[in-house]
């Protein structure tokens, strides 16, 4: 049952991915992939509000598998922010690539533990 959770969750992950950076991409013109950007960031944030509950001992662990594993991982993209990367290089912006994969991986970290900091002030 639990695999089918995750499953399920994976799915609704990947579908909101979809809409948040169709509307990301529908305001936002640049060369940046800021879709991607504010959806790695924010899926970091919402797993290290997740993780510090499970930690915490307010929330059980299948929670974390189901809504971290599952939905948060298929909300989050390590391969398409990777790809990204490599196309801003490929296009002749290697400040934007560096800012892009650099950039991301810090905030995303920073955004994990604010996050499991942000429990921790309950």
């Amino acid at each position: 049952m639990t695999v089918l959770l995750i499953a399920l969750a994976g799915g609704l992950g990947a579908a909101a991915r979809f809409i948040v950076d169709g509307l990301v991409r529908s305001w936002a013109r640049t060369a940046l992939p800021l879709g991607t950007i504010i959806i790695n960031v924010s899926g970091s944030l919402l797993m290290g509000i997740l993780a510090g509950f499970v930690m915490a001992k307010h929330a059980p662990e299948s929670l974390q598998l189901v809504l971290g594993t599952g939905f948060l991982g298929g909300y989050t993209t390590f391969s398409t922010a990777s790809l990204e990367t490599v196309r801003l290089v490929q296009s002749g912006r290697p400040a934007l690539a560096v800012l892009n994969g650099l950039g991301t991986m810090v905030a995303c970290v920073a955004a994990a533990a604010t996050g499991v900091g942000l429990v921790t002030l309950l």
